[in-house]
């Protein structure tokens, strides 16, 4: 191998120092949220500057806020619209790009032209919201789930990774006797794994992450997902009902480490999902990049 040459350790140097500063500047934010989650409320309102460890360990914020039932019922609530609208998700779009992937479907272009055309301009805040109110599902779970049943983008990626299947194989299950449904479930997504995992990613995080929708369409503080919740503590700061002295916790004012701490519980899961998933989602995202 050649030596390096001066410009090139410059380089590396250079380049290595970059990226450590960038992570840096990445994942404290997250560190200094943990370590916050867990500090002593009084000893954090005291301390300024970088926070390096936690100041007087106390787990009095997780206790909090597991005992107001805001946030378990908006955990709930969460759960249930990340599980039952990415599942609708899944379908509703594995159907579209099926159909768009059809070599031999009439219109399809003029189709695909109008499903493209969303991308770029779409009805508004307010015609949307009346046609979700006209339809009946203000104030219910499905305007969490109905209106964004197909991104558009999403629905573009599979179409792609479905076009990628040859066509030798549904010209064989076909004259099996396959019908489309058969070619469908049991041929084209199980050889879009990879897409379909990201696609699950995808959908999943924005149902997680999703709190403009429910705060436009929902009323009901029953329906309230967690990161409306949590909204509300990081903007209104409401913490007052969140002072609690429930499950032996003395009452005091934590509402500091309680914001810390909700943003914890919110985030969690999805750091938890996305390892499992990554080496799906660099396959996904690389769908359509090369061509042979």
């Amino acid at each position: 191998m050649d030596k390096p040459s001066f410009g090139e350790k410059t380089f590396n140097v250079v380049n290595v120092t970059l990226m450590i500063v960038m992570c840096f500047v990445t994942l404290y934010p997250f560190l200094y949220v943990v370590l916050s989650s867990i500090s002593d409320p009084g000893s954090l309102a005291q301390h300024r500057g970088l926070l390096w460890k936690p100041y007087g360990f106390s787990l009095n914020a997780y206790k909090a806020v597991f005992a107001n039932p805001n946030i378990v019922n908006g955990y709930g609530n969460t759960l249930f619209y990340v599980v039952v609208g990415t599942f609708f998700n899944l379908i509703m779009t594995s159907l579209g790009a099926y159909f768009l992937s059809r070599r031999n479907v009439y219109f399809k272009n003029a189709v695909m032209f109008m499903i493209v055309v969303t991308m770029f301009f779409q009805g508004g805040l307010i015609p949307t919201y009346l046609l979700v109110s006209n339809l009946g599902m203000v104030d219910t779970v499905w305007a969490m789930i109905i209106p964004g049943a197909i991104n558009t983008w999403n629905l573009i990626i599979m179409r792609t990774s479905f076009q990628a299947v040859p066509v030798s194989l549904e010209e064989s299950a076909k004259m099996d006797g396959a019908s489309e449904w058969t070619i469908l479930w049991r041929i084209i997504i199980p050889l879009s794994i990879p897409v379909m995992a990201v696609m699950l990613l995808f959908y999943a995080v924005g149902h997680w992450n999703s709190w403009f929708n429910a705060m436009i369409y929902l009323r009901d503080r029953n329906l309230y997902p967690l990161q409306l919740i949590l909204r509300e503590i990081l903007i209104t700061n409401s913490t007052d009902s969140m002072t609690t002295d429930a499950a032996g916790v003395d009452k005091m004012p934590i509402g500091e480490t309680i914001k810390y701490a909700t943003i914890m519980v919110a985030t969690l899961p999805i750091l938890i999902l996305y390892p499992f998933l990554q080496k799906y989602f660099v396959k996904g995202v690389m769908i359509g990049a090369l061509k042979e």
